[in-house]
Order: structure tokens, then C-alpha cells, then sequence
């Protein structure tokens, strides 16, 4: 779609669905519709995660194109540690019942109602940005071209150049195509399974477990619900911190060195995590060295995600796949990454009922294997 339309088009398609979602998730009939309206949001997120790395990449001056592809994940963990932020507020005003009622509605059907207010900006943002240069390009649009061009990289380049380099790029490829991800000896060329790679790994550590489960993780070990919820955010400021060293750093240091500086770090505090659960509750709780172990090695975990992973795959997708793939390889790779991300948060709570401390054992693991994979 982004091929045929534009980028632009496609993140106002997105932020419709993200609309629609967010009203009827509020105003549900039954648990049917609901579920409806939440796949809504879904193919929403997926058409908004594919296409903003895709943006970045083609408007970005090269020599900042990294930096400007680490503000996807920005975006994501301010969103996270806001959402938050709201649902607790929200919450609070409800007397603390997810079912108290808010404003004539249901606690739960406010929280997710205002999901409308980022969708709507969302939507009316996409309006002040320009167009793709390289799809403007793709569709003959050559003088509005350079004046994107003009705008973003500034006056001192040589915009005739600049266009007949994109022209040139463009028609010494074939014309882009999904079949042109087919290919190799397991039905996607190696530069496609490396995406896919990336995605997954990003997601197998169980990085989202520590958003999505964070309260009930640690009220399950014995921690007060309002300290949950301050646990959380918390863990959502280290989340931001670690991002913003991870745009300083990711254009000095590099992808790659980043990406494994990361994953070794991500070992340390999940390994720390597994032994500090693999001790019983004595009175509901952890013992008091092993209970502050996890909570320090959990925020640990997740500043060496955010420092590497969480933004450096975003720069990768969006740098790694030739002009002519880039969108249809995106796709590949964002829905490997979301069923990823499906597979960790609904398998949690099973694998927490059969042993939490060997379900960060696996987290481990996976985080362990990434080093060789980033090798």
C-alpha cells in the first residue's frame, strides 16, 4: 500500500483504524466487538510500525539517519511510560476498580477510549510532514522532490544530484515486488531472515513482559499494588533514559557494537532475575536481598534494551533492506515481530504458573543466543 499511495496516505489509513479502534473499544456491545475493534487497532499498529522506520529512513540526511530512526522506539517508550501514567490516573479516580465508574462509563472502557486523543493527533501530524522524496520520485513528482529535499537536508547540496541518485537507484532495480523476498534455500532471501532475526530476538528476550505483566509480576512476588504501579513507571523512565543514550550513541558508536553491549547486559539482569525468583515466598513475598536483586536487575534488563535493541533494530529494518524490498521486507519483519510479541505475553502466564524463574531462565537464553546471532 505505502508503494502505491504513499507514505503519508498510509499513516492517515492508520490513524482512522487507530480512531475507530479507540471508540468502539470504549463503547463495546459484547465481548465479540470488542475483540473486533481491538484487530482494528492491530492492523492499525502494524501499517504505523512498518511505515515509520521506511519514512525515516528515505527522508533522513544519511548522516543523521540513525539518530532520526532511534526516535520510533523514543516514540514508543514515551507512549508506554504515558499510557501508564494515564491508566494509573484513571484508576485512582475510579476509588482504584478497574469496573468503578468514570464519566458515565467503566473505568477500563476510559482507558482505552482515550486512546482517541494520540490517534486523532497522530492523524492531523501526518498533515505538517512532507511526502517520501523517493516516492514523490517513484510517481514523476520530481520538483516536488527536490523541494522536499531542499527542506529537510538544508541549502548546501546539490539537489539535481541528489534526485538523479534516487532516479538512478530506482531504475537500475526492478520494479518492487513481495516475490522479490523469495529466494535462497529457505524460502526468503538471507537478507529477509536476518530482519526476521532481529524482530524475533527483540521480542524473545521478554521485554514486553515487563510492561504488559509488570504490576502482576510484582504483586505476584509479594510487592503492594500502589508499589507496583510505581515499579512500573519506573521501570518506564529507565525505558526512556536508556533510549536517549541509545540516539546519542547509535551513530557514534555503531549498530552492531551496540546491539551486542546490549544483549550482554540483558543476560546479566535476566540470569540475576531467574535465581533472584527461583527462591520460595516466605509470607507472600521474596526474601528481602533476593526481592531488591529483582527489582534492580529488572530495571537493569530493560536499560540495556532500550540502550541496544530497542532502538537499534528499528535503525537496522530500516537501513538494511535494498530500496526496491524495503517496504514489502518491513512488512515480513514487523509481523514476525508482533507474532513474536503475541507468543511471549500469552505465554507468560502459563509459563509463570509452571515456574517463574524458569521462564527467565528461557528470556536468558534467548538474550544469550542473540550474541552470536549479532556476530
Amino acid at each position: 500500500i505505502a508503494d502505491r499511495i504513499g507514505r503519508i496516505r498510509c499513516m492517515q489509513i492508520a490513524a482512522v483504524l487507530f480512531t475507530v479502534s479507540a471508540v468502539g473499544s470504549a463503547l463495546p456491545f459484547a465481548l465479540w466487538d470488542l475483540a473486533m475493534w481491538r484487530v482494528i487497532g492491530g492492523f492499525a499498529i502494524g501499517m504505523a510500525s512498518v511505515i515509520g522506520p521506511a519514512y525515516i529512513a528515505e527522508v533522513s540526511p544519511p548522516a543523521y539517519r540513525g539518530r532520526l530512526g532511534s526516535f520510533q522506539q523514543a516514540a514508543i517508550v514515551i507512549g508506554i511510560a504515558v499510557s501508564q501514567l494515564v491508566n494509573w490516573g484513571l484508576l485512582n479516580a475510579a476509588g482504584g476498580d478497574q469496573r468503578g465508574e468514570l464519566m458515565g462509563l467503566e473505568a477500563w472502557q476510559v482507558m482505552l477510549g482515550v486512546m482517541v486523543i494520540p490517534a486523532v493527533l497522530y492523524g492531523l501530524l501526518s498533515f505538517a510532514i512532507p511526502e517520501s522524496p523517493r516516492f514523490l520520485i517513484s510517481v514523476g513528482k520530481r520538483e516536488r522532490a527536490k523541494k522536499i529535499l531542499e527542506e529537510v537536508e538544508g541549502r548546501d547540496v546539490d539537489f539535481d544530484a541528489r534526485v538523479t541518485e534516487i532516479e538512478h537507484a530506482m531504475h537500475s532495480e526492478e520494479k518492487s515486488s513481495f516475490k522479490d523476498l523469495l529466494g535462497g534455500s529457505f524460502f526468503f532471501r538471507p537478507i529477509v531472515w536476518i530482519g526476521i532475526g532481529l524482530s524475533v530476538f527483540q521480542q524473545f528476550v521478554g521485554i514486553n513482559v515487563a510492561f504488559y505483566y509488570s504490576s502482576t509480576l510484582w504483586q505476584s512476588v509479594g510487592v503492594d499494588p500502589t508499589d507496583s504501579f510505581f515499579y512500573s513507571f519506573t521501570t518506564s523512565i529507565i525505558n526512556i533514559i536508556g533510549t536517549v543514550i541509545a540516539m546519542i550513541f547509535v551513530d557514534r558508536v555503531g549498530r552492531k557494537p551496540l546491539a551486542l553491549i546490549g544483549s550482554v547486559g540483558m543476560v546479566i539482569g535476566l540470569a540475576l532475575e531467574a535465581w533472584a525468583f527461583s527462591f520460595d515466598l516466605v509470607d507472600g513475598k521474596l526474601p528481602a536481598t533476593q526481592g531488591w536483586v529483582a527489582l534492580i536487575a529488572a530495571h537493569v534488563f530493560v536499560l540495556f534494551f532500550a540502550l541496544s535493541w530497542g532502538v537499534v533494530v528499528w535503525v537496522f529494518l530500516g537501513e538494511m533492506f535494498p530500496n526496491r524490498i524495503r517496504a514489502a521486507a518491513l512488512g515480513v519483519a514487523a509481523s514476525a515481530q508482533w507474532i513474536a510479541n503475541w507468543a511471549i505475553t500469552a505465554s507468560f502466564p502459563s509459563l509463570a504458573d509452571w515456574n517463574l524463574s524458569g521462564t527467565y531462565v528461557i528470556y536468558t537464553i534467548f538474550a544469550a543466543l542473540s550474541i552470536p546471532f549479532v556476530l
